[in-house]
């Protein structure tokens, strides 16, 4: 079983959002509506391919780094709420590690 830091997810976070705007810009459509477009195959007859290819690859990365972010905040909250010894929790910085499965 893989892990991955939060860092390495945020770091993947900003990589895929700077290629996901260059495409965004370059073909005048957000990645969601790219994406509906590619998963149903509605685009060109392969003009296009590698830049779709490519494009569809840091979209399905962008998501799979939002779950899994969304997935340590949880975790994390979950812990604090557990350790709180009143209503306040004790935020402190610390780099968790999600097991990928």
């Amino acid at each position: 079983m893989a892990t991955i830091t939060l860092s390495d997810i945020l770091d993947d976070l900003r990589v895929a959002d700077q290629v996901l705007r260059k495409f965004e810009q370059r073909y005048w459509i957000s990645s969601a509506d790219f994406y509906k477009l590619y998963s149903q195959g509605l685009l060109d007859d392969g003009q296009h391919r590698e830049d779709f290819s490519e494009w569809a690859g840091y979209y399905k990365l962008k998501l799979k780094r939002e779950a899994a972010l969304e997935q340590l905040s949880r975790q994390r909250l979950e812990r604090l709420r557990s350790q709180a010894t009143d209503e306040a929790f004790d935020l402190l910085p610390e780099e968790p590690v999600l097991e990928l499965a």
